[in-house]
């Protein structure tokens, strides 16, 4: 199973639900912005992933200046940010079996397919 938090707006997104279904593979599309990942699962993602939770954060959003989040605020500060904030969510993020990765560049989620 493989899943991709999506934006379609996004092009990285577009771009990285191509290769998962070029590579034969029929994912589970999840537009975060109409439903937001809980905290715990944002945190769960972090620890799969091996990233910093600032990986997952777009810190140029206006809300991430208006809360004074930036990717070197602390990682739970971060997490509760994005999970109040799903526009602060960097994307797309796509989950598998094999792991968690950032479809920044889309190339990076092969790993895990």
């Amino acid at each position: 199973m493989v899943t991709i938090y999506h934006n379609p707006r996004c092009s990285k997104s577009r771009e990285t639900l191509a290769l998962i279904e070029d590579a034969g593979f029929t994912p589970e599309v999840v537009a975060y912005l109409d439903t937001p990942v809980s905290r715990a699962t944002l945190a769960d993602w972090v620890a799969r992933s091996g990233l910093h939770a600032s990986a997952f954060l777009r810190p140029k959003e206006a809300e991430a200046k208006a809360l004074g989040i930036t990717a070197s605020s602390d990682a739970d500060a971060i997490l509760d940010a994005i999970a109040a904030h799903p526009k602060l969510m960097e994307r797309p993020v796509v989950v598998a079996a094999k792991g968690v990765a950032l479809g920044r560049p889309p190339e990076s989620v092969k790993d895990i397919l």
